[in-house]
């Protein structure tokens, strides 16, 4: 068990809540990326733009080694909140969908280390965007609604907030990432097919396409 043992039972919930209600795991569109979350066969070797659409049935994997934020501490010299390494470093996993009392949303997770890679580029940017303003750190875990919203954590306490890009966090939600995610219920829902849009203007890539739109949408102001 992790220090986020809500984290822990919500990944063997959502798997189960999907093969309970649709006698399969959950599927993904891996869009040509290899996971080791990957249920039986698939050849990335021959993905195309011809068969993009084509969907995985994926579980979520504990990492044999643990990913870790300590390269971005240091390149921002920070002391980033130690439950980021927990949340989006002892799995891989596809975004997580769910219902809680605050609406619909999805937690971020990592497919494969590449996209751990993107994930840290991100936090990174956001740090760096929340420097600029003069707020304090934060940094992401989700989005809530239709992604204009992000779900964030105070870095100076842990607790979780509501988050509109460009500006201070919103709303409190609860006073920690394991109380948060000990609300949440799996959404079963079919997966959803992001279109990458150009974002040659970022120069650190997203995991999310909803993320990357919102990163537009901040560097404009």
């Amino acid at each position: 068990m992790s220090s986020l043992p809500a984290l822990d039972n919500f990944l063997k919930i959502y798997q189960l809540t999907y093969l309970e209600k649709l006698g399969e795991s959950p599927r993904y569109y891996p869009r040509g990326e290899e996971s080791l979350c990957i249920e039986g066969e698939f050849d990335t070797n021959n993905y195309d733009e011809s068969n993009e659409e084509l969907t995985v049935c994926w579980k979520p994997v504990k990492r044999e080694k643990p990913g870790s934020f300590t390269n971005v501490e240091t390149a921002l010299d920070i002391e980033l909140g130690t439950e980021i390494d927990v949340f989006f470093g002892e799995y891989f996993s596809a975004p997580l969908l769910f219902n809680c009392e605050w609406g619909e949303g999805e937690l971020l997770q990592v497919w494969n280390q590449t996209d751990f890679e993107y994930l840290q580029q991100n936090i990174i940017g956001h740090l760096m965007m929340k420097k600029k303003l003069k707020q304090a750190p934060t940094w992401f875990i989700g989005v809530l609604g239709d992604g204009d919203k992000m779900l964030t954590v105070d870095n100076s306490d842990g607790s979780i907030w509501i988050e509109i890009p460009g500006e201070a966090p919103s709303e409190k939600l609860t006073n920690s990432l394991n109380e948060f995610i000990a609300q949440l219920t799996p959404r079963v829902a079919p997966p959803e097919l992001h279109i990458e849009e150009s974002m040659t203007e970022l120069d650190h890539p997203g995991i999310l396409n909803r993320i990357k739109l919102m990163w537009r949408n901040l560097r404009g102001k």
